[in-house]
């Protein structure tokens, strides 16, 4: 009964993780019919909130990401992504502490470019192509992403570590739990 909870939740999160970025596109795409002059309608407001925090929430998420990798990057610390192949697989060989070290500035890249790509069609394309590169392309550029660090650590590694997304995913729900502690899982 267990496993099947947690087969449901886990198809619940999927369907929301491609349909909540979908319907925040579809509500951001009627707002390109706004109006200077019909700005302090209640509709109007409405939407400008609704871009103001889609775009506010991306930023920060991307910003959080890419602050985060890169400040363990700094002299004399553990690049994350070399901590989590260490989580995975316990002690790792000099070519896998090189390799995770190189896939950490890697994705710190990635987040970079996200977010000036972001801020830029935000400034200076229309609102539809903004919406569709946060809301529509976002999860498949990550995966795009995740699916190329795979392919290249098979390629250039001697005996690569094998692992799934759900592990990875497990392991930071497993951290996260962590810091929350006792008095939240009760």
């Amino acid at each position: 009964m267990h496993v099947a909870a947690a087969t449901r939740t886990r198809l619940s999160s999927l369907i929301a993780l491609g349909a909540v970025p979908i319907l925040f596109h579809l509500v951001i795409v009627e707002t390109r019919h706004i109006h200077f002059e019909s700005v302090l309608t209640c509709g109007a407001i409405f939407k400008v909130g609704f871009i103001t925090v889609s775009a506010l929430m991306h930023w920060a998420i991307y910003s959080g990401l890419l602050f985060t990798f890169a400040l363990t990057l700094r002299p004399g610390r553990e690049a994350l992504i070399s901590a989590m192949a260490r989580k995975l697989h316990g002690p790792i060989s000099g070519e896998l502490v090189i390799y995770t070290r190189r896939v950490t500035i890697a994705w710190c890249c990635f987040f970079a470019t996200q977010l000036v790509t972001s801020i830029t069609l935000f400034l200076f394309a229309p609102l539809v192509v903004w919406s569709f590169f946060v809301n529509v392309l976002d999860i498949p550029l990550v995966l795009a992403m995740y699916s190329a660090e795979y392919l290249w650590r098979l390629r250039c590694l001697q005996n690569p570590p094998r692992h799934s997304l759900t592990m990875i995913l497990d392991m930071v729900s497993e951290v996260r739990k962590l810091r929350e502690g006792p008095a939240s899982s009760s």
